[in-house]
Formats: C-alpha cells, structure tokens, sequence
C-alpha cells in the first residue's frame, strides 16, 4: 500500500505541475493587450517605410500614415504604462493555482479512496475474487460448528397445552423408530417451538425411513431446518440437502432460494441474483420465498454489479394498494417503515376482532418475520394454529407464512 500511495502523490504532483506550466506558459507568451498592440503598431510602421521605398505609396501617404501609427502607439504605451505595476500578478496568481490544484489532487484523492476504496487491500480481479470465493465455500464452517457459535437465546413462549402434547409425541416416537407419520409431525412440531436441531434431527428421520421415496421437498424441508438451527447459515451438510432436493425436485423454490443465499454468503453474488431473479418471475404471488427474497435482492443485484435492478411487478400479490405505494414513495424511510407496520397492525386488529381467511392469516404471519418481530409472529402463528385447528387445508396455508417468517417449515 506504501507503494500504491507514492504512485499517487507522484501523479497528482506530475499533473499539477503540468497544468502550472499551462498556466505561466500561456500568461508568458500572452502578457498585456497593449504590448501586444505595440508590437503591431511598431511592424506597421517598419512595413510604410518599406511601401515608400519600393514607390508603393507617395510622400504625403507615408506622412499621413506614420501621423496615425504614432497617435495610436502613444495611446497604447500609456495604457501598457497604466497597466504595468500589475504585471507580475499573473505568475504569481498562476504558481498559487498550481499549488492549490496539486493540494486538491492529493487529498481529494486520499479522501475519495477513503470513503469508496477498499484500504489495505490489493487490486482483485474477477479471477481472484472467484478464487477466495470457492476457498470460502471449501472452508466454510461446519453445521455443528455454526450452532455452536450462535449466542444463547430465550427459550420460545410456548403454551403450556401445546407443549405437554408435544412431550407426549416425543415419547410415542421413541418407541416407535419406525412411525413415519410420528416422526413427521414431531420434525413440525419442534420446528413450531423453535427447536430446530431437535426438528431437523426428526426430518432426518423421516428420510431414512421413506428412503427413496423420499421427495425433493422432504430434503428441503430437512435444510431448512438445518439453516434455522444455524442462524440462517448454509452449511456444507445444508448445501448437500439441498443438492439433493433439487436432484429431485429442480424448481423447489425453498431449496432455490437457500442455495442462492448460499451463493451471497460465499462471496458469489452474481449467482444468487441469477437464481433470485429468476425465482422471482416464476413464483405465484403467495411463495413464501417471496418476502425474503425481495428484502434482499435489491442489494444483492448491486453486489452483482447491476446497478438499475428494477424489481419485476408480481400479479396479485398481497401488499398496500397502489394509492398506497405512491404515498410511500413521498415518505422517509422511517415513515415508510411506520406506514408498514400501521397496515400490519390494522390487520393484527382486524383478524382478531372479526376474524379472516387463512391467506390473510398468512400474509399477517410473513409480515411480522419481514418486520423483525419475531415474537408476535409467534403467537399469532400459534393463535392460528387453534383457529384452524379442525381445518388441515386451511391450517397449511396459514403454515406457508409460518415458514416464510422462519418460524416453521
């Protein structure tokens, strides 16, 4: 880095000097207007003596001529005289801009590095940055090591009845190893509370005794628990789930979108946004991939080096209306945010009070985890799970916010 700042200061220094000289090249070969116009007038003169003596022009021509070259070399001269006493200003003006120029390229310089620069770091060419990007994909840490690694959390506030009938399926499953749907419900119903490893170990189950009947989306399942238990990390052993659900199932969109964060999380932006944007055009409106996907994207496809990414329009899809929008686009980010959670709430409000479809139960569940409010998400997810307790089909819809929020697969 020495060197790359000593190669700067010498071609800022080499540029000013070469602008100065510009500048006291030009003041010296220009001067005042009125020297200018007595040399003119002095050739003029020397050009009547020479017309007289070749007969160009009379006696009385030359007189008359040199009558008028002279009146207006007098007023020339008294004007260069007039003038004179600021005639050294200009080289000094022209070294105090050279000077000034030299001080702007340097430390502007410095200071546009400093903010979009990357200090301490070499020049990495496309070839280099993929190169550190499979070196941290090889050596990314393990899915035991991510857990291990993630900060104490407090336990889920879970209601008391759920939880003694979630007991009560973990000692059933364990003296049935073999009960598939024991073990499906058990990978659920962990997932529910929050207990992911305990969720996925269950999953992990269920593929071992479906074995290869298993589907691509029991295998997504399986890493989606597995990036919940690790924080929303991908890890190596997630990585291989999901290559192993898109070998069976190639548009699941769960496993899609995990292997494109994967892809963001190993330096290789360019392919999640490819994967991303793609996913994106091809998913219904309610996907419940959609609401992380769109959070992220927009940065993701700057990173890819796309700097007009224009989010594709989704037919149909849930959110504000278009009133709605174009007051958003006239409010601060803090407003905007405020606004989102007033329209989350009217609508916490509302199914409360008079109650809703699954979707908006759905759509109610994605929100709040798109919001960071995790523990509300919670308990209207668990809220929902009462109400719907007698309706599967409609519980599974509710269930697709769940697992959009994170809370769930």
């Amino acid at each position: 880095m020495t060197l790359f700042w000593i190669a700067i200061v010498v071609l800022a220094t080499a540029m000013a000097g070469l602008l100065a000289m510009a500048l006291l090249r030009g003041q010296r070969n220009t001067g005042p207007a009125e020297a200018f116009d007595l040399q003119v007038y002095r050739d003029q003169l020397t050009e009547v003596d020479r017309d007289l003596a070749r007969g160009v022009i009379s006696d009385e021509d030359a007189e008359r001529l040199r009558t008028e070259i002279s009146r207006r070399i007098l007023a020339a001269d008294a004007k260069s005289q007039a003038t004179g006493s600021a005639g050294s200003q200009p080289k000094t003006l022209g070294v105090g801009v050279a000077v000034l120029i030299a001080a702007l390229l340097v430390g502007g310089s410095y200071w546009l590095y400093s903010q979009i620069g990357a200090p301490g770091y070499g020049d990495l060419g496309l070839a280099s940055r993929m190169e550190m990007a499979e070196l941290a994909r090889a050596n990314r840490p393990s899915q035991q090591d991510a857990e291990a690694q993630l900060p104490a959390t407090g336990a889920t506030e879970i209601q008391p009845e759920y939880a003694a009938l979630v007991e009560r399926l973990r000692g059933a499953v364990a003296e049935r190893p073999g009960d598939l749907q024991g073990h499906v419900l058990l990978a659920r119903s962990e997932a529910a509370m929050g207990n992911y490893p305990a969720a996925y170990a269950a999953q992990q189950q269920v593929l071992s005794i479906k074995g290869d009947a298993a589907t691509g989306k029991d295998y997504a399942d399986l890493a989606d628990m597995m990036v919940l238990a690790a924080g929303g990390y991908v890890s190596p052993e997630a990585e291989r789930v999901l290559e192993a659900a898109l070998t069976r199932e190639p548009d699941n969109g769960v496993s899609l979108y995990y292997m494109g964060l994967m892809m963001a999380q190993t330096g290789r932006p360019d392919i999640a946004f490819r994967l991303w944007d793609r996913l994106v055009r091809q998913s219904p409106a309610d996907a419940p991939w959609l609401p992380p996907i769109l959070s992220q994207i927009e940065e993701i496809a700057f990173r890819a080096g796309v700097s007009d990414y224009q989010v594709p329009q989704i037919a149909a899809m849930p959110g504000p209306s278009a009133d709605d929008v174009e007051a958003a686009g006239e409010m601060s980010a803090e407003d905007r945010q405020d606004m989102i959670r007033g329209m989350v709430a009217r609508l916490s409000d509302r199914l409360a009070n008079e109650g809703g479809t699954p979707e908006e139960w759905s759509r109610l569940i994605s929100s709040l985890g798109v919001l960071g409010d995790e523990a509300q998400a919670i308990a209207i997810w668990n809220e929902a799970q009462e109400v719907f307790a007698d309706n599967p089909d409609a519980l599974e819809i509710v269930r697709e916010g769940a697992r959009a929020a994170g809370l769930t697969l």
